[in-house]
């Protein structure tokens, strides 16, 4: 394996790599499922290449709830072969493949009716953890529990005593959704992928009804490449509609977006030592532990406007305060929300006019020769879902080709991220951190936390905490830019972290000393750093702006007036 980094010089080489010479496999969009797949092409022996309009996971893959799960809710649609794979994933994730981004969260659901709801529920759940143990992968979180109102308040302090009879505690897991992304794009990297964010595809090669390759627009430097290839994936999420209008032809199914939004409030205002799921007359509503805040979501409802930056309206922010207040002793306001975002579902287009009955599962088609459409899923089977887009692209291939083998792949980052988890004391007396940075350092970047120290040995400036964000260390920033392919301000404050939604002031006060970290690595003078906190101010502004708008339509409006940092 060669080093995983994926800076400036970085960019530019795999570009014009990618240019020279022949690929086996292009795909087309870098959110969970388009890096899974090129992962899982690069570890078949195929020769990969990536790019990305935008960022890494800065659609769908960065606006999720963070959660790796089974997919509760499913066992009552009777979908149990959802269930049982997601299951399968979510062991693999937690054991084997990314033991450092996934982690075990306990949820709490509470039961209003006596009797029957205990017996229904608890049915549901038991069955949950038998499936997760059948799957062969699902013995390392707790089993579930049966709780009394007295009990179920001593584990969640915060509940209306009236809100519940009982309760049932079980377990699931989560992730920095975007982090996990730019990992699998370093561990496509780190097996020969070739991998480029910010070069949109703005057209397809053709010879005669097969697709022989992509142009691609490099939105940083200006140029454009033809980039050949014997396969073409379309893994561009909500998008997919979109792209398949470059070719010419009809897609084979049609892409559906549904909007969800979540909220971030302080760990302080919501008293409780598990997360929460309750029932809405539409879907669930999850209150998810994140660090020293929570988070709050979703909603679920029919999209139609700018794709690239879905609004959320003050009615989505009311309908979740209002849920959620249902059951909260001491209810939360506007003035308690540190952060609002807002993502979009791609969902297979059905009969169903709702978006919470449209299908989760994916679809992979072959529209014309030499292009292979993946679209539909949840994140916690990206892996499953890039099996089978590569599976499906390996079939209009000339040559012999290796089965799967991402089961066994672990990310950069997992190999020895346990051995240095337990020396953890040690490292923290060598490096002179703080043991609690230490941990942070281990769960974002597992074993390749020894690179950042590395820079903190070189610069101990950089072992200090941000001065308005101190949960993140100033060489975090610097390792964004120089190692995770982060080319903008936006998107260390949005992606590489969370500052964005994680402090009252959405960023702002740390946008001038993040960029100017960022400088040095990225050839910025001084005229450039102002462009880009300039740009990241407007941006928070025409999102504050659009969440006091009544409805999509006007929020639609209001967040557009915040243009992109570089035109796309």
């Amino acid at each position: 394996m060669r080093t995983a980094t994926l800076g400036p010089a970085e960019r530019g080489a795999s570009l014009a790599r990618m240019a020279e010479h022949e690929l086996d496999i292009l795909v087309v969009g870098a959110g969970v499922v388009g890096a899974g797949t090129a992962l899982d092409a690069a570890t078949r022996g195929l020769s990969t290449g990536i790019v990305e309009a935008r960022d890494w996971a800065s659609g769908t893959s960065s606006r999720s709830s963070k959660l790796i799960h089974g997919g509760l809710r499913y066992l009552e649609m009777l979908d149990f072969a959802l269930v049982r794979e997601a299951l399968k994933e979510r062991g693999l994730l937690l054991s084997r493949l990314a033991p450092h981004l996934v982690k075990p969260v306990p949820f709490l659901y509470p039961l209003q009716h006596k009797g029957w709801e205990r017996w229904y529920a608890g049915s549901g759940v038991a069955l949950y953890d038998s499936m997760s143990v059948s799957s062969g992968h699902g013995r390392g979180l707790p089993t579930h529990r049966h709780l009394s109102r007295r009990n179920a308040l001593r584990v969640a302090p915060c509940l209306k005593r009236d809100a519940l009879v009982g309760a049932l505690q079980y377990y699931d897991a989560q992730m920095d959704d975007a982090r996990y992304v730019t990992t699998l794009v370093r561990t496509a990297v780190a097996y020969g992928a070739e991998a480029a964010n910010r070069a949109r595809v703005i057209g397809f090669l053709r010879e005669g009804e097969r697709v022989v390759g992509a142009r691609v627009q490099d939105v940083e430097g200006g140029g454009e490449y033809e980039i050949r290839a014997k396969q073409i994936v379309n893994a561009t999420g909500v998008w997919t509609d979109d792209t398949q209008a470059l070719i010419g032809e009809r897609g084979q199914f049609h892409v559906r977006a549904s909007k969800g939004i979540h909220l971030v409030v302080p760990k302080d205002r919501i008293h409780s030592a598990t997360g929460l799921i309750l029932r809405t007359e539409k879907s669930v509503l999850f209150v998810i532990p994140w660090g020293r805040h929570w988070i709050v979501g979703t909603t679920d409802t029919d999209w139609d406007l700018d794709k690239a930056h879905p609004a959320a309206s003050s009615a989505d922010i009311d309908y979740l305060l209002e849920h959620v207040n249902s059951v909260l002793a001491v209810p939360l306001t506007r003035d308690d929300v540190e952060g609002v975002y807002a993502g979009l579902r791609p969902l297979l287009a059905g009969e169903s006019e709702a978006t919470s009955k449209l299908s989760r599962e994916h679809t992979v088609a072959h529209p014309v020769p030499g292009l292979v459409v993946i679209a539909g899923g949840k994140y916690t089977t990206y892996r499953v879902m890039a099996k089978d887009a590569v599976d499906a692209a390996v079939h209009g291939l000339d040559q012999r080709v290796a089965d799967c083998v991402t089961e066994d792949v672990p990310l950069v980052g997992a190999e020895g991220y346990k051995a240095l988890w337990n020396a953890r004391a040690r490292i923290a007396a060598r490096t002179g951190l703080h043991v609690a940075r230490v941990e942070h350092l281990l769960n974002r970047y597992g074993s390749l936390t020894e690179e950042l120290l590395e820079l903190v040995e070189h610069d101990p400036g950089l072992g200090e905490p941000l001065a308005h964000a101190d949960d993140y260390l100033r060489a975090e920033i610097v390792y964004a830019a120089s190692h995770e392919g982060a080319r903008h301000l936006d998107d260390v404050l949005t992606r590489r972290t969370r500052i964005s939604i994680e402090t009252f002031d959405r960023g702002t006060r740390s946008a001038r000393e993040c960029a100017e970290l960022m400088a040095p690595v990225l050839g910025w003078d001084k005229k450039q750093v102002s462009k880009e906190v300039a740009h990241y101010e407007k941006r928070v502004e025409a999102e504050r702006e659009s969440q006091l708008q009544p409805d999509d339509l006007t929020a639609d409006a209001a967040r557009l007036g915040a243009p992109d940092v570089v035109p796309l």
